[in-house]
């Protein structure tokens, strides 16, 4: 991100145009019912706290830190439903759960969806890599259509990889 530029509302670096921008399709579903479901009942039970006697006083404000944490803990749950992958000409734009990273395409080595892993990852030199969470096995094709996607622009902005690897 050049200085002066202002970043996208979900913290990616704005660009004029990202030629690929993939978000987990199933997930986000069940993140949103399990975080309602989290806050709805943490709420239900602050209410009741008050209506039975088992020789344990609750207050007031028993009930209001029980919802309250409900809602901390709907909220933490959403987390899940944020994973982002963006790529364009500057790079690999990747969002997980708390983080955000912008790989430029020099330090991309291969993308690649190991055998019975959960999500991709972005391979980078010396073994390293940095998992994608926007491309998830339980999404089947829409991953499968993801990866052939993502590949195609690292077969573009990195022709010196299928070079090397057909030598070698």
């Amino acid at each position: 991100m050049t200085a002066g530029e202002e970043p996208e509302a979900d913290g990616t670096p704005a660009q004029a145009s990202w030629e690929l921008d993939i978000k987990p399709h199933l997930t986000p579903y069940f993140v949103y019912l399990a975080a309602f479901l989290i806050a709805a009942a943490h709420i239900t039970v602050g209410f009741l706290l008050k209506v039975g006697s088992t020789g344990v006083v609750f207050r007031t404000s028993d009930q209001i830190a029980m919802g309250v944490l409900g809602v901390l803990l709907g909220g933490l749950v959403l987390l899940f439903a944020r994973p982002r992958l963006k790529a364009g000409p500057t790079g690999i734009a990747v969002r997980n759960l708390l983080g955000y990273k912008l790989i430029p395409w020099s330090d991309v080595v291969d993308v690649s969806f190991p055998g019975g892993a959960r999500w991709a990852r972005v391979d980078l030199a010396d073994d390293e890599y940095t998992p994608a969470m926007a491309i998830q096995a339980v999404d089947k094709e829409r991953a499968v259509d993801a990866m052939d996607r993502l590949r195609a622009l690292l077969d573009r902005y990195r022709p010196d990889l299928n070079s090397r690897s057909a030598t070698s």
